[in-house]
């Protein structure tokens, strides 16, 4: 094992065999976990806090110093930062491995990386290498529907939740999620031109230009139309318009785009680093009955305002669509397997509602009621569905808003207030 002290924090380096089907254990892949600890506190008997990252493909942070929650946590906890399987240090789902199986093939191995194996895997952990004491879990976006497999899957392993901006509907479906997210879409487009509306015009001219023109990215792919109103993906983040703002800022170069702006737009939209973000963004909401198909892709078609020739032009949010399996390289591997899980007729059941509805463990979760990603409504039905689950609604922050200090606290301030969680130090 390996062990060392970063400013702030002793780190411990865990590696685990685990199925890649957990249902069939003839193939194995391994799973990384880091441990981490205030450094003088590293021999105590401390509890451990598992953080769920976002997602789906979400590696876990990789943390510079001792900042935001985890300097929090780690004033009652060892902190465990899995790196979900496919991600990071474990075995990752690379377009190498994706490029050499068949179609089916590949959707067979895709559906290996859902929820409830990423839990399996967990749970694996737990026993194996922290000796199968219970956890409390920080589950972030993605990481809150985690949360709520694991609370049908394996309760007995958790002492209490914290949910950020991340309770997905016990009731999937990936339309109905659609049908909420693009007009949630649109009113961020409508304040991100209010803050700036002389972008209405630079959006514009880029959008023309690439709609006339074969611009090249770097990596040699076709900055198309499309491919550039899906940087809207930032907008639900605190700064992402200012990101997207200076990104345009330096847009042109002359009468054509620059370097600076294509090779930006090329890292914001290859998804080179987390394929399976984009190949598992649909498949998240598959559970039971009834294939996902492609629901972003059949929404927009019902919504003239997001056309490539509308203006103003709007951008996308976190939607994934058929046609970036075909023009974004890193994704391409990946085309065939994402078309069958598209149609997939039934999935692996996620949510246990009877087993949530009597649930017992203390969740605290905080719902943001501008979310872009989740819904609130959605959240909010959830919650009220969820034993012994309290709601802090809150308009004052984005879908990023674990990185402010008072979020953590004040989930752990509701845990605390029903005898859930661990004493302040």
């Amino acid at each position: 094992m390996t062990s060392y002290t970063i400013p702030g924090m002793h780190v411990r380096e865990h590696a685990v065999e685990v199925p890649l089907d957990w249902s069939n254990p003839a193939e194995t892949i391994t799973v990384f976990a880091r441990e981490l600890v205030d450094p003088v506190r590293k021999d105590e008997d401390l509890p451990c806090l598992l953080f769920l990252q976002g997602g789906p493909g979400g590696k876990a942070p990789r943390p510079p110093g001792r900042t935001g929650w985890i300097d929090q946590a780690l004033k009652n906890y060892r902190v465990i930062l899995l790196d979900q399987r496919g991600t990071g240090r474990s075995t990752p789902a690379s377009g190498q491995r994706m490029a050499a199986m068949s179609a089916e093939e590949g959707a067979d191995y895709l559906a290996c990386f859902r929820a409830d194996s990423i839990i399996a895997d967990a749970e694996h952990l737990r026993t194996t290498v922290f000796g199968g004491r219970k956890w409390s879990t920080l589950g972030q976006s993605y990481g809150g529907f985690l949360t709520l497999t694991y609370l049908s899957k394996a309760p007995d392993g958790l002492t209490a939740c914290y949910v950020t901006g991340g309770l997905a509907s016990i009731d999937p479906s990936a339309a109905e999620v659609y049908r909420r997210t693009y007009p949630r879409a649109a009113a961020k487009n409508r304040e991100f031109y209010q803050r700036y509306p002389h972008n209405v015009e630079l959006v514009g001219r880029i959008a023309d230009r690439l709609a006339d023109s074969d611009v090249r990215l770097p990596d040699g792919d076709r900055l198309t139309v499309r491919r550039f109103q899906s940087l809207g993906i930032d907008f639900g983040m605190k700064p992402g318009y200012e990101r997207i703002h200076w990104l345009l800022d330096e847009a042109f170069d002359g009468d054509s785009l620059s370097d600076t702006f294509l090779g930006q737009a090329m890292a914001l939209s290859s998804y080179s680093s987390n394929p399976l973000f984009a190949a598992l963004q649909e498949s998240i909401y598959g559970s039971g009955e009834g294939p996902t198909g492609w629901a972003s892709e059949a929404e927009r078609k019902l919504r003239p305002e997001f056309a490539e020739e509308a203006r103003p032009l709007l951008f996308t949010g976190e939607m994934m669509y058929p046609w970036m399996f075909e023009e974004i390289r890193g994704l391409r591997p990946f085309q065939g397997a994402v078309e069958v899980l598209a149609g997939r007729p039934r999935w692996s059941e996620l949510y246990d509602l009877e087993r949530l509805a009597a649930n017992d463990v203390p969740v605290a979760a905080a719902v943001y009621y501008d979310d872009m990603y989740v819904d609130s409504g959605l959240q909010l039905d959830t919650a009220s569905r969820v034993g012994n689950l309290q709601a802090w609604v809150t308009n004052e922050y984005e879908h990023d808003g674990l990185g402010v200090e008072r979020v953590f606290a004040r989930l752990t301030e509701l845990v605390r207030a029903v005898g859930g969680g661990v004493p302040a130090s």
